[in-house]
């Protein structure tokens, strides 16, 4: 057994300079995938630029995990946001020069996701080092409300923004924002995990790392099993929602505020599902809670799909169940994991099932563009809704799927 380091009030002091950072971040991006909606119009442009973002992570994801386990974690989210923040300042240079152009920005997305890899995965990892086993579904809880009343303030920030001030100007923002999530990182400690990795293991042991998360991962089939419905879903609702700026557009026939009004209320939605999993906590079995969400979350994005042009209290409650459903699935998911996996390996494991069930997004990605240019829109939100509904509700016909948390050891 692993005895686990607590350090809630810390914890809580780093989450909330990383709230205002993640606001920062969502404003500034709200406002680059509006400028190229505008800037271009093209449904390619805007599924490459979903594709930027994530591909790296896809990528490099086993590796980053196996770097999380072997680093000082707080070095590494410290490096993390300095370097999205040097990458966020490049890209205000260009638009202040007027040199910025799709490529560009494709470029600095990159960057961004690259450091956004090491982020994510090292807070994830240290989660699990600093809160309770037993609060764990409550702040994956607050994560989601952390993310969706980000998403309620920066749609509509974003959107006034852009008439308020030239791009460079919004993306300075994002700057300012960075330096809260860096200031408490100099202040906290951060727990290392009792047997984390060598810092100083030479390059071929990165493989022997690798394979101690392989052969922890691979025997749980059910976790597999889980994953495989994530990379599914991901495959088809990816692509779909990098497409909304053009649905909005062009099915619904609105602008800006429209797109504004649409990410509010995908944020409320995120809010009221994390509200709900931090209060309630879930089905006492977390994965009736997942599957639970995945059906709902499919339900919502059917009707989306379906939502008349004009009509726009239908898809404003749409996109309100579809991120209150996800916030359970996904919060409910991350606390099994935290819960189940040894600090020890977090980082590897995470990484390694980050892309398993973010893979197929890329391919996803790669044929939304030209698929949605010879068949519309309608049809991807449609059949993307249907197929995570129906894994919604088979994935728990499998007894490995219905037994998962059974099959993990515990991590505390």
């Amino acid at each position: 057994m692993i005895r686990r380091p607590v350090s809630l009030s810390a914890f809580l002091v780093l989450w909330s300079g990383q709230a205002l950072s993640l606001l920062g971040s969502q404003v500034v991006s709200f406002a680059l995938i509006w400028w190229l909606t505008k800037t271009t119009g093209s449904a390619s442009v805007l599924a490459g630029a979903s594709l930027a973002g994530l591909l790296p992570q896809v990528l490099l994801g086993p590796w980053i995990g196996v770097w999380v386990d072997r680093w000082n974690r707080r070095r590494t989210l410290l490096l993390a946001d300095l370097a999205v923040a040097l990458a966020t300042l490049a890209l205000l240079l260009l638009f202040r020069a007027g040199l910025a152009t799709p490529t560009a920005v494709f470029v600095v997305l990159v960057l961004r996701s690259v450091a956004g890899g090491f982020h994510g995965t090292a807070m994830s990892a240290s989660t699990s080092l600093m809160v309770p086993e037993r609060l764990l579904t409550r702040i994956q809880g607050l994560n989601q409300m952390l993310q969706g009343g980000s998403a309620i303030v920066a749609a509509p920030l974003g959107a006034l923004a852009l008439e308020l001030l030239p791009m460079y100007g919004v993306i300075a923002i994002d700057l300012f924002t960075a330096a809260c999530a860096i200031g408490p990182l100099l202040l906290i400690a951060i727990p290392q995990p009792p047997r984390a990795a060598d810092p100083h293991a030479r390059p071929a042991d990165s493989w022997r790392e690798l394979r101690e998360g392989l052969a922890w991962l691979l025997p749980r089939r059910g976790l597999l099993l889980l994953m495989g419905l994530a990379a599914l879903i991901n495959l088809l609702l990816v692509p779909a929602f990098s497409l909304l700026p053009l649905f909005v557009r062009e099915e619904l026939r609105g602008g800006a505020p429209l797109l504004a009004a649409l990410e509010s209320a995908a944020g409320a939605g995120s809010v009221a599902g994390g509200l709900l999993l931090a209060v309630w906590g879930g089905f006492r079995r977390r994965i009736w809670t997942v599957q639970g969400g995945m059906l709902l979350t499919g339900l919502g994005v059917l009707l989306f799909g379906l939502t008349p042009s004009g009509l726009t209290v239908w898809a404003l409650s749409c996109l309100l169940l579809v991120t209150v459903a996800a916030g359970l699935c996904n919060g409910a998911l991350l606390a099994i994991l935290q819960s189940r996996v040894d600090p020890a390996l977090q980082g590897r494991v995470f990484s390694l099932l980050g892309s398993l069930s973010q893979g197929a997004a890329p391919l996803g990605l790669a044929l939304a563009g030209p698929a949605a240019d010879l068949a519309g829109l309608r049809p991807i939100f449609v059949t993307g809704g249907l197929v995570c509904a129906l894994c919604g509700v088979g994935g728990l016909l499998s007894p490995a799927l219905r037994q998962v948390e059974d099959s993990l050891p515990s991590a505390a």
